[in-house]
């Protein structure tokens, strides 16, 4: 079923995110990688892992689209292909193009009141480890 599923991340902007980062680290003992905290969780009847990322991005980060947004969400999806074309029927304003990483998919869209929404369908196997970067959309 295309749906979302769940939530895959918090994203927050800062002055020094790699200061942050360390701050998460160093003060909360938290695991960090190269785009935030990452945490990690295996659901009751579920074999695989999940996570959630809170991301440290830049200030003047345009990722989130309008300056304005100084928050972004992160949807879990199960089926993002499908939930796109679900999107369009519904004429959400779709940001950007599918991308496809070794950790999932991408695609950006905004609410009707234009805050950019990430979804995400994750590639379980081995997303901890992973240190590609992610593409940011322009």
């Amino acid at each position: 079923m295309a749906e979302v599923i769940g939530i895959g991340g918090i994203f927050l902007k800062f002055n020094d995110p790699a200061a942050m980062r360390e701050w998460y680290s160093s003060v909360l003992g938290m695991q960090t990688n190269d785009y935030g905290v990452l945490f990690e969780f295996n659901g009751d009847n579920s074999p695989n892992k999940g996570q959630l990322q809170l991301g440290t991005f830049p200030a003047d980060s345009d990722y989130f689209g309008k300056d304005s947004q100084q928050t972004m969400i992160n949807f879990r999806v199960d089926d993002l292909v499908a939930f796109a074309a679900i999107l369009e029927e519904k004429k959400v304003k779709i940001v950007d193009t599918l991308e496809a990483f070794s950790y999932g998919k991408f695609l950006h869209i905004e609410d009707p009141e234009g805050n950019r929404i990430e979804l995400w369908e994750p590639v379980n196997e081995g997303f901890s480890e992973s240190k590609e970067p992610k593409v940011v959309m322009r």
